[in-house]
């Protein structure tokens, strides 16, 4: 090789180097000078935000940048019924301050007559300015009720939930301890039957004998499906001149509530009725949920735990199945199923399940067993009645029966299994009953002081006829025809909360496109159509 062509190897080598280096160095001068000016431009945008914040705190106004379009001027407060349209007060003069036991405290904030809580709270550009608006819970300063002359009553109905003791222990507490009152407060034994039936007559509800109740599952005062009949609890009433009742149940025990409070605006006894909402499905609408649905949900995470084991260590390909509540709506076995993150399909009443096929939920498990050895189901108890049909029998409350969904699908697991030349090893778990009578959780106890104190303070105002509940994280008071009007709800099949499913378990969606679930309603966004009054009294089937 030539000297000349060294050199102009060389040459071209060095060449190449420098336009290396120069742009290795032209592109750090300008990332410095990019990283430079973006920290300038984040400056201005700091001391320009800083200033506009503090001409707004002068004028009263929020920080942020005000959005158009967006409006909320049309806000609709859901009339409550108020005894002092009908009766006279007799509580004027009374001021309203926390008895003790031994001495007074005031109330740190009274609610005024016009503070509401709004039903959506979402906004978006086109939104609706329409909305609803639900009376704020908490204590009032005008009484209608003087507490020296009230008696009242307490009564659960229709299925157990965690912390129905607590309810029974802080209504009760309330009343003598918030209000001081100097009459009875009885405890309904057995359901509505107990106001009349004698072999379970009433017993008598003090600070001492609900003291140690929130303690225990259950409920202290038993509970019964059925036994509504009016005229008979009407007479109970009468008798032992009640001045205020309060009914723990679901929809339909507060459409016997709300049966009540009629009948006794009809005969013009001056008789508050409250209801607090109960129900293990957590299905009562408007509501942000229900007492004792996260303990339920926490305490089924024992039975999938137990699945999951079952499924890993029984061969050959291991699979666990756990039924839980859910008459109508699968809110237990979908917040079960994303507190535990070891499920692999869900199935509940909300959303269509396909065996077979592209979207079938045993190809789907199939696949999962291949992968990893095993899988773990959960099914809502009234998942699959367009698999298996409705049933046309009914129980006390007027609930029709439910399908044996668990045990039809761990036959046809067993099946699919078997066609294809394997063996399936199949473990059913019902846990049902078990997740619903144990004492309820830190949360929800608190929940239940909540729900027990602002049903008295509603009461001692002298609303009827109203449900006390969680809405929107604001505790509320919520006319019964209202609350029962769209209940039970079912969770929304195109929500989060499916979607959320469908990314844990990565199972197929089978939900059709375009279609809603069979109750799209969603409060304060829907249409509502409110049943009539004589059609709710017409089916109290309590």
């Amino acid at each position: 090789m030539g000297a000349s062509s060294i050199d102009s190897k060389s040459a071209l080598i060095a060449g190449g180097t420098a336009a290396v280096v120069t742009y290795y160095l032209s592109k750090r001068h300008f990332d410095n000078k990019t990283i430079q000016l973006r920290k300038e431009k984040y400056d201005r945008d700091q001391k320009e935000r800083t200033a506009q914040n503090a001409t707004r705190q002068d004028s009263g106004l929020p920080n942020g940048v005000k959005l158009e379009g967006f409006q909320s001027d049309n806000v609709y407060l859901q009339d409550l019924e108020h005894l002092g349209k009908y009766f006279a007060s007799e509580g004027e003069g009374i001021k309203n301050l926390m008895e003790l036991g031994g001495h007074h405290a005031e109330y740190n904030k009274l609610i005024g007559p016009e503070e509401c809580i709004l039903a959506n709270i979402r906004r978006g550009p086109g939104s609706t300015a329409v909305t609803r608006a639900f009376v704020r819970a908490g204590p009032r300063e005008k009484l209608h009720f003087n507490p020296k002359k009230v008696n009242a009553a307490i009564v659960t109905c229709g299925g157990l939930c965690p912390g129905l003791n607590n309810v029974i222990r802080e209504i009760t507490r309330s009343l003598f301890y918030l209000y001081g009152i100097e009459g009875k407060c009885y405890g309904i034994v057995g359901g509505y039957s107990g106001f009349y039936d004698p072999k379970t007559p009433p017993i008598e509800l003090t600070p001492d004998t609900v003291r140690h109740i929130h303690n225990k599952g259950g409920t202290m005062l038993g509970s019964s499906r059925g036994g509504f009949d009016i005229d008979k609890i009407v007479e109970f009433i009468k008798k032992k001149d009640i001045r205020q009742l309060y009914v723990i149940g679901g929809d339909g025990t507060h459409r016997g509530a709300f049966k009540i409070h009629e009948t006794c605006m009809e005969l013009g006894l001056h008789v508050a009725v409250a209801g607090i909402p109960k129900t293990i499905d957590n299905d009562v609408d408007y509501i942000d949920r229900s007492f004792g649905f996260i303990t339920s949900v926490e305490q089924a995470q024992d039975a999938i735990r137990a699945a999951k084991t079952e499924a890993m260590c029984n061969l050959p390909n291991g699979i666990g199945i756990v039924k839980l509540m859910g008459r109508s709506s699968g809110y237990i076995a979908a917040h079960a199923t994303l507190g535990s993150g070891d499920v692999d399909l869900c199935l509940v009443p909300e959303v269509p399940i396909v065996l077979d096929g592209e979207k079938g939920c045993l190809p789907h498990v199939w696949e999962r067993v291949k992968q990893k050895g095993y899988a773990v189901i959960v099914v809502a108890e009234g998942a699959g009645e367009e698999l298996l049909g409705e049933s046309t029998e009914t129980d006390a409350s007027g609930n029709k029966k439910l399908p044996m969904i668990g045990e039809f699908l761990k036959s046809e697991i067993g099946k699919y299994f078997k066609g294809r030349g394997e063996e399936a090893t199949v473990k059913y778990i019902d846990p049902s009953y078990m997740i619903r009578s144990v004492p309820a959780n830190a949360t929800d106890s608190l929940y239940c002081m909540q729900l027990g104190q602002n049903a008295v303070h509603g009461t001692m105002a002298g609303y009827t006829g109203f449900s006390v509940g969680l809405l929107n994280n604001k505790m509320c008071l919520l006319p019964i025809p209202e609350l029962v009007a769209t209940s039970p709800r079912q969770m929304d099949a195109r929500g989060r909360t499916w979607e959320r499913i469908l990314g844990i378990t990565r199972q197929p969606n089978t939900v059709e496109t375009g279609k809603r679930n069979r109750q799209s309603h969603k409060h304060g966004q829907a249409v509502f159509k409110p049943r009539a009054r004589s059609q709710m009294i017409f089916e109290c089937q309590v």
